[in-house]
């Protein structure tokens, strides 16, 4: 039996990976797609919008037109709709600074649950904390129970040792948590 298949059945499942903004990205929009506070901020925010074209619409018509209405209207409607839109993007990119400062990351999934291991960190969570799990062809996303909070963690299947080890992975976590 070979070390690696020896660790993975001693000590659980490893996924080894240096940090990558893509993945922090996409595991931070899966997270903000499973909260429900925030596909509502989302549509408010397109909401808001089409609202201000309409009351810009209004603000054209006769007989006193304003166009230095319409302007500050349109920009407001598209600063609400940036500002959401931008916003998992910058959850990211500071999630991102601060575990790219930490290096390559070691995760080890057993029975317990997970257990990550950095530069400077060392941290284990069990599945009580994430009992749900989102999968996508690059990720698999761990998250807190709806009532919880919104915390997540993720796992990339290109730190898995080979393309059997994503099985291995995902009947571990059938095992332990839902998949969403």
């Amino acid at each position: 039996m070979n070390e690696a298949t020896e660790n993975s059945t001693r000590d659980g499942l490893e996924v080894v990976y240096p940090p990558v903004f893509a993945d922090v990205r996409e595991a931070v929009q899966v997270r903000m797609r499973a909260l429900l506070w925030w596909r509502l901020l989302r549509w408010a925010a397109w909401g808001a919008f089409v609202l201000t074209l309409l009351a810009s619409g209004v603000a054209l018509l006769p007989p006193t037109p304003d166009p230095g209405a319409v302007v500050k209207l349109v920009a407001l409607g598209l600063v609400a709709v940036g500002a959401a839109e931008l916003a998992p993007w910058l959850v990211a990119r500071s999630f991102f600074l601060a575990v790219r400062s930490q290096g390559e990351a070691t995760a080890v999934v057993g029975e317990d649950g997970v257990r990550w291991t950095s530069r400077d960190a060392d941290t284990t969570i069990r599945w009580a904390l994430m009992p749900r799990y989102v999968e996508t062809p690059r990720l698999f996303v761990l998250l807190t129970a709806k009532k919880s909070g919104s915390g997540f963690a993720y796992l990339p299947k290109r730190g898995l040792a080979g393309p059997g080890e994503a099985d291995r992975l995902r009947a571990v976590l059938d095992r332990h948590i839902s998949k969403v």
